[in-house]
């Protein structure tokens, strides 16, 4: 199997490419796919994150929106797994940057779809997120519900899933769709909740932290959505959507608090910062559909998996330091 894996370089991404080519997931003939990986290597991409001398592993340097590096790089692959997006919220509120998650997460979708139809790549996997969905009081969402984004991040995942799903009723495109909730582990950027407080407390700084912390998010480990993912891939139906979740629900003033824990801290270290804009209350996902189709269950337990994770940012200072300077 020759597989293309777009935002290889990222945290899901290169998380995904390491097992597959490490043999983590177990699945008859992966021994033998060899990976593309597409990247451009913006501030969130890193070759260090991936295992660069591995004999089925190419790299090229390159935009999903660039359609005619697209319909030279596409022939031969079998699959798609589109992981590229610009996924910061924060960014996304910044009129110098929000320009470039339409550019990425809509445009680059839409041109990606086009070059696997014009170059015959039978199957892609398009991933996506829970925040497509806008805020839920209580419950948890099915995949039948209908999208309303709060966030222009939210916004440009819920058009690139439209396109993906428009792309297989209308074309016959193979597409699956995955919605996770958030994912933690190594190798994810600074700018992001876990690696931001971890890295702060390790070099003494404050932890700026939302509002009165009261959001409600679900926390999965970056290996449960990869093995979600690459069950997708080989099992999942076309045109369908299947919610990565099962994720342990945390406000973000109790994860902060197991972090100072982990980090030998205490409250002293948090600063209350104003909200965010729009700043979603509470997400929840219901994730039936991919236990009782696809057999999937997370096996990382969160306490282990999150002092796991702040083991790593601690042993690896020299790779977040370089990626928070990027």
């Amino acid at each position: 199997m020759r597989l293309l894996v777009t935002g290889g370089a990222g945290f899901i991404g290169s998380h995904y490419v390491r097992t597959l080519l490490g043999g983590g997931f177990g699945e008859h003939g992966d021994a033998d796919t060899h990976v593309t990986v597409l990247d451009l290597l913006t501030y969130a991409g890193n070759r260090a994150s991936l295992p660069a001398r591995h004999p089925r592993l190419d790299f090229v340097r390159g935009d999903i929106g660039d359609l005619p590096l697209l319909l030279s790089l596409l022939p031969g692959h079998d699959a798609v797994l589109h992981f590229a997006a610009e996924s910061h919220v924060d960014r996304s509120l910044d009129a110098d940057t929000a320009p470039d998650f339409v550019r990425t997460n809509v445009l680059g979708t839409q041109t990606l779809l086009d070059a696997c139809l014009r170059t015959g790549v039978p199957r892609v996997v398009h991933v996506s997120t829970d925040e497509v969905y806008g805020s839920i009081a209580s419950g948890a969402w099915t995949e039948d519900q209908p999208v309303a984004p709060r966030s222009p991040y939210a916004a440009s995942k819920a058009a690139a899933d439209l396109f993906a799903l428009a792309c297989h009723h209308t074309h016959g495109l193979d597409v699956s769709v995955t919605r996770c909730c958030n994912t933690y582990g190594p190798y994810q950027h600074p700018e992001k909740l876990v690696p931001r407080f971890v890295t702060h407390l390790l070099e003494g700084r404050d932890l700026p932290l939302y509002g009165d912390g009261g959001n409600v998010r679900e926390w999965l480990h970056v290996d449960d959505h990869c093995r979600a993912v690459h069950r997708v891939l080989h099992h999942g139906r076309a045109g369908e959507i299947y919610h990565v979740g099962d994720g342990t629900p945390r406000t973000n003033r109790a994860l902060t608090g197991e972090l100072l824990r982990l980090c030998g801290a205490d409250w002293s270290r948090v600063r209350r910062v104003p909200d965010r804009k729009g700043h979603d209350r509470r997400y929840a996902l219901d994730a039936t559909k991919i236990r009782a189709e696809l057999g999937h269950r997370p096996r990382t337990g969160f306490a282990r998996g999150l002092a796991d994770t702040v083991a790593w940012y601690r042993d690896n200072p020299d790779w977040w330091k370089e990626a928070a300077h990027r």
